[in-house]
């Protein structure tokens, strides 16, 4: 699909959010079972699409090839059929979920005779702005569908044949389920200035999500002119303490650097009580250097381990996406908490401990979006956390925190049931 030419830009997008603030009417109102049937709708017509978009992305890549893009970019960029199928299947996973709309809980008698409760209700018109992933325009379209929100989808200019590819087949399934087309739309132009217009609609717009890079986020942190729901780092700390099971702590350190290296809830720092440092440091070096990780360390760390390299100040609060850790032993459990406080991004944080009453504190005072107890960081998802999907992860405190799933595109109103009661 070609670009369409939008000469006005401001205008354009005045249109579209005019439009998704229609649907996002209608959205409400939908039955689950229309939702549902939309979502299932979509995932055929993408089967059934897959050489159109196996083409559009073939053309995504040979433009990117042309304009330099690194080979990470163009893995991100590519639409496998393993991505094609895992996009499918994340369609009917979606579907399959228990919808949150219009459920009411806390429902409770008052002296007065009303009863009062809370009701999930939908944001109304998300604003979703991203890069790369094309995969991310099924992803982002079906969570907010059936949380029963508009969506206004903006993707990175390196994808654009592919989004708007998956886009018609969006659009194939709202129609058949009788859907407006509206509810989802994927803005049709690479002018960067389409995202300036999106930022500043809030009469339109009631939420914005960025999945991205940290300059595209710190950009849209500044200049939106409605909540944003992101996180700009993923500085996600392990915390080995003296009275923990090596063995155990040794497989989670591992996994939690080495399982992938360019995710956000990958260890960026391990924290080593200074009483099991000599025992667990120069095995876990071996293993990771064995993978290719580069190891930075403070002046103990380089001590017990010979193929370290001095951490600088930097190192502690660089999320480095890389097979690259910051190691640091420290004196227990009260500097490693005070470490963490310093320098976690509030993403995700572990402690690997057999002692209840230090986990229980690590839990309580660590303050991120994730805390865990033997456990890697890795499992800092919403698909692990048996969310079904998320759109991202939240290290804000309002208005939800973690993994955002279709619980986390909803927010509540107060319902009160009343026969007839007036106040005295």
């Amino acid at each position: 699909m070609q670009e369409t030419t939008i000469t006005d830009i401001q205008d354009y997008m005045e249109k579209t959010g005019a439009a998704a603030r229609t649907a996002a009417r209608a959205l409400a109102r939908a039955s689950t079972a229309q939702k549902n049937q939309a979502l299932l709708a979509m995932a055929g017509a993408l089967d059934q699409a897959r050489a159109g978009l196996a083409q559009a992305n073939r053309a995504d890549l040979d433009a990117g090839a042309a304009k330099g893009l690194d080979s990470a970019l163009l893995d991100r960029l590519e639409l496998t059929p393993a991505r094609i199928d895992a996009m499918i299947e994340g369609l009917q996973q979606i579907a399959a979920l228990p919808d949150p709309v219009g459920a009411i809980t806390d429902l409770n008698y008052r002296p007065s005779g009303i009863q009062v409760g809370r009701m999930r209700v939908p944001l109304g018109v998300v604003g979703i702005i991203y890069e790369s992933r094309p995969n991310v325009t099924a992803d982002a379209a079906a969570l907010c569908l059936k949380s029963g929100n508009a969506s206004l989808l903006r993707g990175g200019s390196e994808a654009f044949h592919s989004n708007q590819a998956i886009a018609a087949c969006i659009r194939s399934g709202l129609e058949q389920a009788g859907l407006p087309l509206d509810a989802v739309q994927v803005i049709a132009t690479t002018d960067r200035a389409a995202v300036g217009a999106m930022l500043s609609r809030p009469e339109y717009v009631d939420v914005i999500i960025p999945r991205g890079g940290k300059g595209l986020i710190e950009r849209i942190s500044r200049e939106a002119r409605m909540p944003v729901i992101k996180h700009l780092d993923g500085i996600c700390h392990v915390y080995i303490d003296d009275q923990a099971d090596l063995d155990k702590a040794f497989a989670i350190a591992l996994n939690a650097k080495t399982q992938r290296y360019g995710t956000c809830n990958t260890m960026e720092t391990l924290l080593v009580a200074a009483p099991v440092a000599a025992d667990i440091l120069p095995r876990l070096a071996s293993a990771l250097t064995e993978k290719g990780v580069e190891l930075r360390g403070c002046a103990e760390t380089c001590r017990l381990i010979s193929a370290a390299v001095p951490a600088t100040d930097a190192d502690w609060d660089t999320e480095y996406l890389a097979a690259i850790l910051s190691i640091r032993v420290v004196s227990g459990l009260d500097a490693a908490i005070d470490h963490i406080e310093c320098h976690s991004s509030r993403h995700t944080d572990s402690i690997v401990t057999e002692d209840y009453s230090r986990a229980r504190r690590f839990l309580r005072e660590v303050d991120s979006s994730s805390v865990m107890v033997n456990a890697s960081t890795r499992f800092a998802d919403g698909f692990e956390y048996g969310l079904g999907a998320e759109i991202g992860i939240s290290t804000d405190k309002f208005h939800a925190r973690g993994p955002v799933g279709l619980e986390g595109l909803t927010s509540q109103k107060f319902v009160v049931l009343g026969d007839g009661e007036i106040r005295a």
